[in-house]
């Protein structure tokens, strides 16, 4: 279950070529293009520009780069020519990057033009939220305190946690355990130890955490039809503390 520093050292490098991918995206004008140009656009960066594999792609039958997962889509959201980004949408894009055998995985919520202050608190809180989680990750902390933390910032903001989906543990294959869940209780669940290496990926809905998958599938959306957003990173328990593996060049670490 733990990782040697020589292959959270593959995975950061993996991670890093990974923030690129959305540094690239961070440029783009969304509006008008469809998920599906988006799609394109990722897996030639990916496979021409930085020699890697879309680790997403054929996992599970899946036949495509990234998740496009909009408005009340919570995750899955497979990308299509018809589902065009408008201004006011929050958009976001799930990514894996394979690099030397080792899997990076993260997501961001992206606003569209210019999209609803209600939409904006919701994906900050998000970002926030998936914050939290990492900043309780230690040695000799337990899972249950990342999902409380996750979950308390959620919920002082009137939001709900989804609980049909989790983070997972990742290395050579994109889902190895643990269950990284995104509730729990204090000084429960697992215990941390150092060489684990995780995703944690909250997905915060503006009304009931209840969802259920569309006949693709695949596209799992709010079963309230209210909106969700979701953020996610790679995340190493180091001796001290933690390390990012996908940090994004213009992040720094919240408070």
């Amino acid at each position: 279950m733990t990782k040697r520093p020589e292959e959270i050292a593959l995975m950061a490098e993996s991670g890093r070529l990974l923030a690129g991918v959305f540094a690239h995206l961070d440029g783009l004008n969304l509006i008008g293009m469809s998920t599906m140009q988006v799609n394109d656009m990722v897996d030639r960066l990916i496979v021409d520009q930085l020699q890697a594999r879309p680790a997403s792609k054929g996992q599970y039958g899946y036949a495509y780069a990234l998740n496009a997962s909009r408005n009340h889509v919570v995750c899955h959201g497979v990308p299509s020519a018809d589902d065009i980004l408008h201004s006011g949408d929050i958009v976001n894009f799930d990514i894996t990057l394979e690099k030397n055998g080792y899997i990076a995985d993260s997501s961001k919520t992206y606003l569209v033009g210019e999209v609803a202050a209600p939409a904006r608190r919701l994906v900050q809180t998000t970002y926030e939220a998936m914050w939290k989680g990492i900043r309780a990750v230690r040695p000799g902390a337990r899972l249950g305190d990342v999902g409380h933390a996750i979950e308390r910032h959620a919920r002082r903001h009137g939001y709900s946690v989804v609980r049909d989906y989790c983070g997972h543990g990742i290395g050579r294959e994109m889902h190895e355990p643990p269950q990284v869940l995104h509730w729990g209780k204090p000084q429960t669940g697992l215990l941390l130890r150092e060489g684990m290496v995780f995703t944690i990926e909250p997905m915060l809905n503006q009304g009931r955490h209840a969802v259920h998958t569309e006949d693709d599938g695949w596209t799992v959306v709010t079963s309230d039809g209210q909106l969700s957003a979701q953020f996610e990173h790679t995340v190493a328990v180091t001796r001290s503390g933690f390390r990012v593996l996908t940090l994004r060049a213009d992040e720094r670490l919240p408070h």
